[in-house]
């Protein structure tokens, strides 16, 4: 009987999330113990640390060490009118005057300057740091310009790619990557990134821009309050601004017109998934989503789904769960890639699940499925339910699913939905969109 058979589905939905959770629980200790060694061992730790972003010592960055010394460009943005000012930060705001709030360097710079933020300084042995702060008393915005000036280009490049890295593998709690991009001509390279935190009708959005030039790494942060999402055009031109006024001395100044192009920021999960500040936002979670193994399933019971048998030639899930937060155990979010011989084998897949679904209740007395949506951006194209199956005796489980296909890929996505935990079906959308996104590595 079909209700019979979604209640022990059920039961053993929960036991694996509960052994998941626990795996992503020692796995966040693992890492936490592991970084903790590292800062202890001193010297010969921090380029392993820097991996990740670096320690928390302050190293030479007031800019009168010895470690002016062994540059020859000891004197590089030594200078804080290299800045923006109140003028040239305008171009980030329409409406209103921006005024400078405060300028620090490296003896007086805060632990985090701009959101996801992990340590203090990106190249700890680097010469200085830069932290300007800026206010528009009209709008209520805020912004930040954060810049650190390595010894040599090659430090400088490590130091980008850790506050990229740091942007990539975010946790602050209630923060989802909204939309990224890649820009050139705005120093060597770069990229924004736009994250959200919702805030009751509005978001509070940061949008952050990387710049590498030459010795220099910067990072421009704007935070504003709004309905939708901010372009990128404002930022863009601001950072260009920005890299202009800092690689006249340290290098590394762009070619051609500034642009921004849509891609993700570079994800450190298994090739294929979502990262964690890719996932939904909800109210009630203040702690940060944590990736697990998991085993790939046929569904909930609706989209009778067989990997196997559909002639897939790879597939694999990982499931997202937040083992810190006081949650039941059977929350959290599974994400199935499936990998096909041709684009029309995984479109053809996809269109066979929507049609099983979108036909359940003829099938199964139990199952009351409702549309929630149907998602078509560039090759991706995909739909959502809310499905409920009745198992008798006043149980009644409900998930949110969806199934999207993308060039040769297939992704199938479920969420249980829980009294007090629940996301929006835009909310669902979007994630569903990221995932298809994220499965173009997936090889």
């Amino acid at each position: 009987m079909a209700g019979s058979h979604r209640a022990q589905r059920g039961g053993g939905r929960a036991a694996a999330r509960e052994a998941r959770r626990q795996k992503a629980r020692k796995r966040n200790q693992t890492i936490a113990a592991g970084a903790a060694v590292v800062v202890l061992v001193g010297g010969g730790g921090v380029a392993a640390l820097n991996a990740f972003g670096g320690d928390n010592s302050p190293g030479q960055k007031v800019g009168s060490g010895p470690s002016d010394d062994k540059s020859s460009d000891a004197n590089v943005l030594a200078d804080d009118k290299v800045l923006l000012d109140a003028a040239t930060a305008k171009p980030l705001a329409a409406t209103g005057t921006w005024a400078v709030a405060k300028t620090s360097d490296g003896s007086t710079a805060p632990e985090k300057a701009f959101v996801c933020q992990s340590q203090r300084f990106a190249d700890p042995a680097g010469l200085r740091t830069w932290v300007r702060t800026f206010q528009n008393a009209t709008t209520k915005d805020t912004a930040v310009q954060y810049v650190e000036v390595s010894n040599d280009k090659a430090a400088a490049g490590k130091a980008y790619t850790s506050v990229v890295g740091w942007l990539s593998q975010c946790s602050v709690p209630k923060t989802r990557l909204t939309t990224s991009y890649v820009t050139t001509g705005v120093g060597e390279r770069g990229v924004i990134a736009v994250f959200g935190q919702p805030s009751g009708t509005k978001t509070r959005y940061k949008t952050i821009a990387v710049t590498l030039a030459g010795q220099a790494t910067m990072v421009l942060e704007h935070d504003t309050l709004a309905a939708t999402p901010p372009p990128p055009g404002p930022i863009l031109a601001t950072a260009n601004v920005a890299a202009k006024r800092i690689c006249a001395q340290s290098g590394g100044c762009g070619a051609g017109a500034p642009v921004a192009r849509p891609g993700l920021l570079p994800s450190s999960e298994a090739p294929g998934f979502m990262a964690p500040v890719d996932l939904p936002v909800l109210d009630e979670i203040d702690k940060p989503w944590v990736s697990a193994p998991a085993k790939t399933g046929g569904g909930t019971g609706c989209e009778r789904m067989n990997f196997t048998k559909a002639k897939a030639t790879k597939f694999g899930s990982l499931t997202y769960v937040t083992p810190e937060a006081d949650v039941p155990t059977v929350f959290g979010l599974d994400d199935t890639i499936a990998k096909f011989a041709t684009p029309t084998a995984a479109g053809a897949f996809v269109a066979q699940v929507r049609k099983n679904v979108d036909g359940c209740e003829k099938d199964v007395s139990t199952a009351k499925v409702k549309s929630t949506g149907t998602i078509a951006s560039g090759t991706i194209k995909g739909e959502s339910w809310q499905a409920s199956y009745d198992t008798g005796g006043g149980n009644k489980f409900t998930y949110r699913i969806g199934i999207a296909g993308s060039g040769d890929r297939a992704v199938y996505l479920v969420f249980p939905v829980l009294k007090d935990l629940d996301i929006s079906d835009t909310a669902f959308n979007e994630t569903l969109t990221r995932a298809a996104e994220r499965s173009s590595t997936y090889k």
